[in-house]
Parts: structure tokens; sequence; C-alpha cells
């Protein structure tokens, strides 16, 4: 009889074990934020100077890292529930340390999708491009303020490319996790500029940096977004 309730109470023990695991094995499936998939192989870039190591540290950790530290921030209940990346960012309300997370979430993801393997040509025909040479006298003078802005830009931050209120085209920069949504910008182009962007292909070479991202911009996604703020 002894026995009987000892084997009884084990199994409600290794049921109760069970039915926790599983609990907890769905809470992790629920997480609310997710780490978009690259949307190329990571040694795509490698050619023109991005190496698979740079992408694997780069998405596979930092990225990552913003996506998992949001994610705890929201189960820790310091996240406004029914809010996106965008909501996060443009709020005046949320956190110093939740507005960093959802912008450097954000951000990356717009850098990925700013390039392509077969990437770096801006057709003259393209609205982006007609608008470029519009706002900056040409296109190859907007290219040259780009990089100039990239490669001088103090310490850790992104550059960006925006359509202003006025359907200009006007280049932002700014530190840390800096997204001109906050500042009522559509952007259309970014550069990521902190050091783990470029530091184990480029070491502080920051302008060849530049220069092998250049060789990669997907103006044709550029150009979607561009034509999307019309």
């Amino acid at each position: 009889f002894q026995c009987f309730h000892r084997r009884v109470s084990f199994l409600r023990s290794f049921d109760n074990l069970a039915s926790n695991l599983s609990i907890a094995m769905a809470e992790e499936k629920q997480d609310r934020f997710t780490l978009p998939a690259l949307p190329f192989a990571e040694d795509a870039l490698k050619d023109k100077g991005i190496s698979q190591e740079t992408i694997q540290y780069h998405y596979g950790k930092h990225h990552a890292g913003y996506v998992r530290k949001l994610n705890a921030q929201d189960k820790d209940g310091n996240v406004a529930k029914d809010k996106s990346l965008e909501d996060l960012i443009k709020a005046q309300d949320t956190s110093p340390k939740v507005f960093n997370l959802a912008a450097q979430i954000w951000n990356h993801t717009f850098y990925w999708e700013s390039m392509a393997p077969d990437g770096g040509a801006c057709k003259d025909d393209l609205n982006v491009a007609k608008q470029l040479a519009k706002d900056f006298g040409s296109f190859d003078k907007f290219m040259e303020q780009f990089k100039a802005r990239a490669g001088g830009h103090f310490g850790s931050g992104w550059v960006w490319l925006s359509v202003d209120k006025e359907k200009k085209l006007v280049i932002t920069d700014g530190h840390d996790a800096f997204n001109p949504l906050k500042d009522g910008l559509t952007p259309v182009l970014t550069i990521d500029v902190w050091e783990h962007a470029y530091y184990v292909d480029r070491r502080n070479d920051r302008g060849a940096y530049i220069n092998s991202f250049v060789s990669l911009i997907n103006w044709a996604k550029v150009e979607e977004r561009y034509n999307a703020c019309k």
C-alpha cells in the first residue's frame, strides 16, 4: 500500500514537472519580438568587403542580443502592450532602455535590407536618383556628403537618408540607437557606424567600410521606400 502511494506521489510530481516544463516552453515560444531573417546568405557580402564572420557577430550576436533583451524587458512588464517597434520608437513615454533596444532592432533590420550582394548601382531613371540630384545638386554630391557624414560621425551611431515633411531628401545622424522616425522623418537608407559593423574586417578603418557599404547599397529597396513616401 505504501509502495502504491509512493508511486502515485511520484507520478503526480512527474506530471507537475512536465506541466511546468510545457508552460515554460510555451512561454519561451511566445516571445513578442522576433529576429527577422537576413535578406541574404551570411557570406553573400564577402566579395565586397563584409565577411561572414562580421555578419555572424553583427547579426547573430548584436542584433539577436537586442531582440533577446527587449523580450526580457517585455516579460518584466516594462514594454507597453500592443505597440510595434515603430510605435515604441516614436512614443514620447518610452523609457530610454526600451527605446534603445527597440530602435536597435528596427535599425538593424532596416540596415540589412539596405544592402544586396549585387547592389551599388543607382540608375539615373530611378525616382530617388532624380530627387537626390534635385536636393543635393547631383548624385555624386549626395554620395560625397553621405560618406563624409558617416566618416565624420564621432563615436557610435547611425547615418540616415530620409524624406522630410516637404518631401525633400535629407541626411541626418545621431549617436547610439538614433532613429529619424523620432523626428517625424521617413528613412529610406541607413549605414551603421558602430565599430562592431566593421572592426573584424577593417579594424578602425571606417572609410574602407563605408566604401564597402556604398558598393552594396540596395537601390531597388531604397527606391521602393522612397516611392512609398510619395
